[in-house]
């Protein structure tokens, strides 16, 4: 067996190295390489498309991230090969915790006391009712049903929209994009956790967003060219909404001038919600190997006509 390994992340070294451990006794060779058509399987991450369409004979490309927006180009893809993506792999924990941190500072108002601290002012604030303030999750997948498992205990009123229909225990769902103004028109707490498809670019502008409640709030930790950055703005600096989470950019690192940097009510983190873990990866990948080399299924395989 032969692999192809490419990553355009500055921790190249890691993840060969981790992929040597993983299969001790196969050839694993760089880009650029001669024997990129001999290849079994593919391990990449922003691979360039010439790579692409030097992989003649492999049974499987394996992205290295949840969202396969890093692939340039789908259709330069061999037709008939599986393009498979990581699941979870140690990210829906570090989402988890990311989001339900967003959502009780949000809840329990810190950012407000904290502006009274720096005016030196001593008032409490009227509590908000917890069955007044719905969440509702963007995108019910794995890491998605993460998210709503993990808000569950603290008596949030949940709410999920996916593109397909999907169940999860104690959240309220809708489905497809007809019913998807009238999930946002519930919800006091927004969390997005969609990929990014043609279907989802600019999916959140100003008309998507303004059917929030007055004084909602944003979290984002997908990808940033879901929002329409300056309608977001607008309705930020409007007071239609309370403020934004953001953890993802259209442009990454956010340019130094954008607006997000310094508006009283964003909060930015530099894409950290979910890291993606190196050993984790390898070892889920390689699980995934030995099941194609038996002839059996693998999940975590990508609908290209879905883009995830």
């Amino acid at each position: 067996m032969r692999l192809l390994f490419y990553t355009a992340g500055e921790n190249a070294a890691s993840w060969l190295e981790a992929v040597r451990r993983a299969f001790p006794d196969v050839r694993i060779d760089g880009w650029p390489s001669t024997f990129a058509s001999e290849a079994d399987y593919a391990l990449v991450w922003q691979p360039p498309v010439e790579l692409l369409r030097s992989l003649a004979r492999v049974k499987a490309i394996f992205n290295l991230g949840a969202g396969v927006d890093s692939v340039p180009d789908l259709s330069a893809l061999p037709r008939n090969v599986r393009l498979v993506r990581l699941e979870d792999a140690g990210m829906a924990d570090q989402m988890a915790e990311y989001v339900c941190h967003a959502v009780l500072r949000r809840y329990r108002e810190f950012d407000a006391y904290a502006e009274q601290q720096r005016l030196a002012e001593w008032r409490q604030r009227p509590r908000l009712r917890k069955s007044k303030f719905t969440v509702g999750i963007l995108g019910l997948g794995v890491l998605g049903t993460a998210v709503a498992t993990a808000l569950a205990p603290f008596g949030f009123p949940l709410r999920a929209w996916s593109r397909t229909q999907k169940l999860s225990a104690g959240v309220e769902t809708s489905t497809g994009f007809s019913e998807l103004d009238d999930f946002l028109a519930g919800v006091r707490v927004l969390v997005c956790l969609l990929p990014l498809t043609s279907q989802t670019q600019g999916l959140l502008d100003r008309a998507r967003l303004s059917r929030l409640p007055r004084g909602a709030y944003l979290v984002n930790v997908s990808r940033g060219a879901l929002i329409v950055d300056d309608d977001l703005l607008g309705l930020l600096d409007d007071d239609q909404l309370a403020g934004a989470t953001l953890d993802v950019f259209r442009d990454e690192p956010l340019p130094p001038e954008h607006r997000f940097w310094h508006h009283p009510r964003v909060t930015l983190t530099p894409h950290v919600s979910a890291v993606t873990l190196v050993e984790e990866s390898v070892a889920q990948i390689a699980a995934k190997i030995h099941r194609l080399e038996a002839g059996l299924p693998i999940t975590g395989v990508v609908g290209r006509e879905h883009g995830y």
